[in-house]
């Protein structure tokens, strides 16, 4: 099934063609919703395609299905109210110092944009996800880099998506997929490819960003790449609920077998009573948590070695240990050790980094110096958690400072709560510095779209020539700052 170099070039060459079949936003609103409405009609074969490649289970892939299908018409509704042109109009000033000509400014789709699908979502982050969603609500054709691990069900999203798009005249090349690791490569390179959105390893995304830099002509590479997702919990608050808090550290730890991308991967716990109980909690609900089936063997491979290699650390504790469950399964476990280690460089640094799977580590902090220590040596995340006491929450003690040291860390910050669970709103970021994400952008939410469009401004161009979106009548009713007032 691996594409060819011609096949490659056929596909983006097909995109690129029907790019102009995207140009009417009516026309790009509908193809989304017909979308949504095809993938829902055909909800039994896809689900039972994508349980025979990733045993997900029919409860988590319906579930993911539907969230597909309300991101295909949360973009509709995006593209229909026009917002995303970021449309500003400056009629002359000769008063202004230097004098201001007729400006007139929007944003345009970019072109054909690679998508990498991800193997823990086969339908919110594929074919049909988040990154193809926004693309196409930009005006953006894309051709999907189809992920090994469900390749069948790939092949049937697109297909949806095509007919999809045939039903409102767009060519179904507006939709394109390939398949093999050679094929992303040549994806990225291709001249005609003028973006792309990546959700997968930090080394595997590095690999195409520098791919995508290193072209003729360098393009915007959004890439998910990894993220350990700290939490702190302060004193006060394991003192108020530590059990409460533990339990929800299993429940996130262990959710989807622990793969999903904001996995909370390091936790600060006091030591002393309170921190006693929150692990004995976490002991608890972790050691009742059922062995689960990672994606593929390779996943399960780097998993037991991984959290094997971490637990031979010198005073690395296991209360519940993870690895192996049966022949296809992993069970969920976590290790403990004293932050004093992870405060300095050296051989604790592996546990500083990603385990994918079902494991966290609990790093027992002795003051509030070590947990700033510890923070201050952590890379780039999706997120960052802290759990506080009522009176924190109100404003007594830390609770500001803690928010204000973790917001450089992520792109989210959550109090007293789990980052699992991605909510698709308008306010979302799910990104970070590096190497959670390559860009400053988000994949999901409504600024997605942004990704895949550039400003241009047009001077004293007269207005009988100028795109709709721009004239002064406003005759398609768009959202706008006009000569600095903003119009609704």
């Amino acid at each position: 099934m691996e594409a060819t170099a011609q096949e490659v070039d056929a596909a983006v060459r097909a995109a690129c063609a029907a790019r102009g079949a995207l140009a009417d936003r009516a026309v790009r609103s509908a193809f989304l919703r017909t979308a949504a409405e095809q993938l829902e009609a055909a909800k039994g074969g896809l689900v039972e395609t994508a349980d025979a490649e990733t045993a997900l289970g029919p409860v988590r892939l319906n579930g993911e299905l539907a969230r597909t299908c309300y991101q295909l018409r949360a973009f509709a509704d995006i593209v229909d109210e026009g917002a995303f042109l970021d449309v500003i109009i400056n009629h002359p000033d000769d008063t202004a110092t230097p004098p201001i000509p007729d400006l007139r400014r929007y944003k345009v789709p970019l072109g054909v944009v690679a998508v990498y699908s991800a193997s823990n979502f086969p339908f919110a982050f594929s074919v049909a996800g988040g990154d193809t969603a926004s693309a196409l609500g930009a005006g953006c054709p894309v051709v999907v880099k189809a992920h090994p691990d469900h390749p069948a069900l790939s092949e049937l999203v697109a297909k949806v998506l095509r007919r999809a798009a045939a039903a409102h005249g767009i060519p179904e090349g507006v939709v394109g997929l390939v398949h093999g690791f050679e094929a992303g490569v040549e994806l990225v390179k291709h001249p005609l490819v003028s973006a792309a959105g990546f959700t997968g390893s930090v080394r595997g995304g590095r690999a195409l960003f520098d791919a995508a830099a290193a072209r003729p002509t360098p393009i915007p590479f959004h890439g998910e790449l990894g993220s350990l997702n700290p939490v702190v919990v302060t004193e006060a608050a394991a003192a108020e609920r530590a059990e409460a808090i533990g339990t929800g550290l299993a429940g996130s730890m262990t959710l989807g077998v622990g793969q999903f991308c904001v996995k909370p991967g390091l936790v600060l716990a006091p030591s002393g009573a309170a921190g006693d109980r929150l692990v004995k909690s976490l002991t608890d609900a972790v050691s009742d948590t059922d062995a689960g089936v990672l994606l593929d063997h390779r996943m399960r491979d780097n998993f037991i070695a991984g959290v094997a290699e971490r637990a031979e650390l010198p005073e690395v504790e296991s209360p519940v240990t993870p690895g192996a469950g049966s022949e296809h399964t992993v069970s969920a476990g976590f290790l403990t050790v004293s932050a004093d280690k992870l405060a300095q460089e050296g051989q604790y640094d592996l546990l500083l980094e990603e385990c994918f799977g079902p494991v966290t580590v609990v790093a027992r902090y002795e003051d509030e110096a070590q947990v700033q220590e510890v923070l201050s040596r952590l890379p780039g995340n999706l997120t960052a958690t802290v759990h506080l006491s009522a009176e924190e929450a109100a404003g007594e003690g830390r609770g500001a400072e803690l928010l204000a040291e973790l917001t450089p860390l992520a792109g989210r910050v959550l109090v007293n709560g789990w980052p699992t669970g991605v909510a698709v709103a308008p306010a979302q970021h799910h990104g970070g510095p590096y190497p959670a994400t390559t860009s400053t952008s988000t994949s999901v939410g409504g600024t997605a779209i942004e990704r895949w469009m550039r400003p241009v401004t047009y001077q004293t161009a007269p207005e009988a020539i100028l795109p709709p979106e721009l004239r002064d009548d406003n005759p398609l009713g768009l959202p706008r700052r006009f000569n600095g007032r903003l119009e609704r």
